[in-house]
């Protein structure tokens, strides 16, 4: 067969397919189906039941290697997370969603904003081992800083105006502790400014085609304005996707599964600070791969996690926003989707 054949194929999608979502409604067992392939290849149509068939044509050359699907056990029941205002679970590998709720509704979510920060400094720099000086406007950002792990509480001390530290001890401090002075700081070595930078983050969100989604700073923190914040948003469908492409960069969440009292210390060597991390299933989940976690007034309090099957070899990712009790859903959500899901 020629590099140019063509090939017929039958394809069978899952009912909850990633390729779905995106310019689609759910609806009970039906789900309104409109998916591009890379190849500009188009399938539209009515999915209803448990799966549907299509005929699809690939070039030869395009076909990928078979990966392993998430099944759902049909005896279990559906997952119910009553205290968040928006919960998804995703296989990270495929994009199947696992579990869905009001996932692609527009809501703030703080500092899980930090990912798509750290997808973009791994993107944008290339030796994290390079100094960044620190101005003004880093140090005076508000909320969580270096040093200082929860506002008006330091455990050490704070960066300091002129200071040089390296780009992965700030990334480290943003992922662990979510330090805002880190992201301000970063942003501005990668962009010059946040607002170039911010420009830069929703640039990324488009080409990743993420349609509910519109960054206004590389932290998370609300705006002064309420009537500007509104027009800051994401969905946890979006989010979940952002984590699920950050996992080719294996440093953030190497840096993210850190211990708690961590050092970094500026170039120099004469200024040490004490990170913590915010994680609190560190010491609970021996699979887990990391977790990011946000509060802002505005957000509420959200959580981001990604865990691991005990065979290492499936990984999910589960997001909930504006969740009084996210510590004890999410354990709920990695729990039954695990309990309720094989890969075959």
């Amino acid at each position: 067969m020629g590099i140019g054949a063509t090939i017929l194929m039958i394809v069978f999608f899952p009912l909850n397919s990633f390729l779905f979502l995106q310019e689609s409604f759910i609806n009970g067992n039906q789900v309104q189906a409109d998916v591009v392939s890379s190849q500009e290849n188009s399938i539209s149509g009515l999915v209803a039941g448990v799966e549907t068939q299509k005929i699809v044509t690939l070039k030869a050359q395009a076909v990928d290697e078979p990966q392993y699907q998430p099944v759902r056990d049909i005896k279990t029941n559906d997952l119910v997370v009553p205290n968040a205002h928006a919960s998804v679970v995703i296989d990270a590998d495929t994009g199947t969603i696992l579990h869905y709720n009001e996932g692609r509704t527009h809501r703030q979510i703080a500092s899980l904003t930090k990912i798509m920060t750290a997808v973009l400094v791994m993107e944008n720099i290339k030796n994290l081992d390079e100094p960044v000086t620190i101005d003004e406007e880093a140090v005076y950002a508000e909320g969580t800083k270096i040093g200082c792990p929860r506002s008006g509480y330091c455990i050490s001390p704070r960066l300091k105006v002129g200071e040089t530290i390296t780009a992965k001890s700030l990334l480290q401090a943003m992922v662990m502790n979510s330090a805002n002075d880190a992201a301000i700081a970063l942003a501005k070595h990668v962009s010059g400014s946040e607002e170039a930078f911010v420009q830069v983050m929703n640039k990324k969100a488009k080409d990743l085609g993420l349609v509910d989604t519109n960054f206004c700073t590389s932290s998370g923190l609300d705006l002064d304005d309420e009537g500007a914040a509104a027009g800051c948003y994401s969905s946890a469908y979006d989010i979940a996707r952002i984590a699920a492409y950050s996992l080719r960069y294996e440093t953030i969440w190497k840096l993210a599964r850190l211990p708690s009292n961590s050092i970094v210390t500026s170039v120099d060597g004469k200024i040490e600070h004490t990170i913590l991390n915010t994680d609190q299933l560190l010491d609970q989940m021996p699979n887990i791969v990391g977790a990011k976690t946000g509060f802002t007034p505005l957000a509420g309090y959200s959580l981001l996690t990604v865990v691991s099957d005990f065979s290492s070899k499936h990984r999910i990712v589960g997001v909930v926003l504006d969740d009084s009790q996210r510590w004890l859903d999410i354990k709920t959500m990695i729990s039954w989707t695990f309990n309720s899901y094989s890969w075959q």
